[in-house]
């Protein structure tokens, strides 16, 4: 099992799949894994050739008063995890790989899912999850 941490090393790690036209499943978390990302693991592995799992703790996600920087942080207890269940590459980029330094052009609204869910209680949530995958 790989752990890329840039965008680039994902696509370097990737383009061999790529080239022999191999299925990549993709499975996005802010970490902490628990068991249902584990499900969500395995069922990947059985459709897809290659398993590719990010862990990064999403700041737009988070809206005011919610605590991005005590969010838990267990790369090591993950990638173990992960290890077991059979993924093929760790995707954990830093926030600046992600977004950059600029200030940020674009958003993303999800009015409709908004108002309903947690949306309701937790503005700009779903717009921020939106926006990162």
């Amino acid at each position: 099992m790989k752990t890329e941490t840039t965008i680039q090393g994902l696509a370097a790690s990737l383009n061999p799949a790529r080239a022999a036209r191999k299925i990549i499943g993709f499975v996005p978390t802010m970490g902490n894994l628990h068991e249902g990302h584990l499900t969500l693991v395995r069922e990947a592995k059985k459709l897809c050739d290659v398993v590719v799992v990010s862990i990064f703790v999403n700041p737009t996600q988070f809206g005011p008063g919610e605590d991005f920087d005590n969010y838990p942080r267990t790369l090591e207890q993950d990638s173990r995890l992960l290890a077991d269940v059979g993924c093929d590459i760790i995707f954990a980029p830093s926030v600046e790989q992600m977004y950059g330094t600029q200030p940020r052009l674009t958003n993303i609204s999800v009015s409709q899912i908004t108002d309903d869910l947690c949306g309701s209680s937790r503005p700009g949530h779903f717009d921020g999850v939106a926006l990162v995958v």
